[in-house]
């Protein structure tokens, strides 16, 4: 035998770790607006800039985390803004009533809570079995409840506002404006709301569950998974984010009108895609929807504080980010 025949082969090359940019270009994106917004306006990371962002996206940000439950699965919800005006008004309008009998306290405000929340409850209940059981399409079916709810806000305002008793506002005011350790309650429920959905994205059935039946619900259903079950919960918890969302909001202006929720669908969807979901399901990640929020208010923000831009054209930036956010899917492929 010759020398070359006894030779040990070469040890392969170590195998180089690709840099996933498709998760890591959110992060990236909002560090950068971060250190632009620093450099143009010293105010920008003051304490009182920093809380005021946080607090005004928690509200988008309850509602896109549930998004991303009814997206992952490959479905849609175009109602949200409106469901949440609708959703407002009630809660105004029963603890306006309950108030000659309960008084201002707590037991009213509880009142307006359960509303909320059954509220919530009941509307993505309705949409969820429009879709799974009458077998109608997403698109079509929160379309149109987009409308309706929409149109009974303000027919329950009788096209004004809808405003919430004073003494009554005073006494829910700390819900929006209170805290703890200077963390207003709306990040602080922001913060659990998110922490509880990338868990259960991640770990329970229920995540994989609505991943499956994004990427493929024929074969979902061969692996005995409960299609139309799944996808009516993910707009039930949808429905319940909403409720959530309301309930922080309403005291911050005490308020409800047909201008209520205005664009809150645009805002929530633009965050779930920015954040790395993908459009048409199989695939959705809770921390990316987190930052895909804070990347919208951010940009939001430093237009309001530079003046570059009116304030008037965010939904018109909002629209051509999610388009971007599409194209970068595209070039990209689905995420691991």
């Amino acid at each position: 035998m010759s020398a070359g025949d006894t030779a040990a082969p070469a040890p392969a090359a170590p195998r180089r770790r690709r840099v996933d940019l498709h998760a890591l270009g959110p992060v990236l994106a909002l560090l950068a607006l971060i250190v632009l917004g620093a450099l143009m306006n010293p105010n920008f990371l003051s304490y009182g800039n920093v809380t005021n962002v946080l607090a005004r996206s928690a509200f988008i940000g309850i509602i896109a985390v549930g998004m991303t439950f009814v997206i992952t699965a490959g479905g849609l919800d175009l109602s949200v803004g409106s469901m949440a005006a609708f959703i407002a008004g009630l809660m105004i309008l029963a603890m306006n009533a309950l108030l000659p009998a309960l008084g201002v306290g707590l037991a009213t405000v509880l009142a307006g809570i359960a509303v909320a929340l059954a509220a919530g409850l009941a509307a993505g209940a309705l949409n969820g079995l429009l879709i799974t059981r009458g077998r109608i399409e997403a698109f079509i079916v929160t379309l149109g409840s987009m409308g309706i709810y929409r149109s009974l806000v303000t027919w329950l305002a009788d096209g004004g506002t809808l405003s919430l008793n004073f003494d009554l506002r005073s006494y829910y005011g700390p819900v929006y404006y209170g805290g703890v350790l200077g963390v207003t309650w709306p990040i602080i429920v922001f913060a659990a709301v998110a922490a509880v959905g990338e868990i259960v994205m991640r770990l329970t059935p229920f995540g994989r569950h609505c991943a499956a039946i994004g990427a493929s619900e024929q074969v979902a259903r061969y692996s005995a998974v409960h299609v139309d079950r799944v996808r009516t919960a993910t707009y039930v918890l949808l429905g319940l984010l909403v409720g959530i969302a309301v309930i922080m909001y309403v005291p911050r202006l005490g308020s409800a009108s047909a201008a209520t929720g205005l664009l809150w669908e645009l805002e929530a969807i633009a965050a779930v895609i920015i954040g790395g979901t993908v459009l048409k399901g199989g695939f959705g990640r809770v921390w990316g929807t987190v930052v895909g929020v804070l990347i919208l208010s951010l940009i939001g923000n430093i237009l309001n504080l530079t003046d570059l831009v009116s304030p008037y054209l965010n939904g018109a930036i909002q629209g051509v980010t999610i388009i971007l956010a599409v194209v970068m899917q595209r070039g990209t492929g689905r995420a691991r």
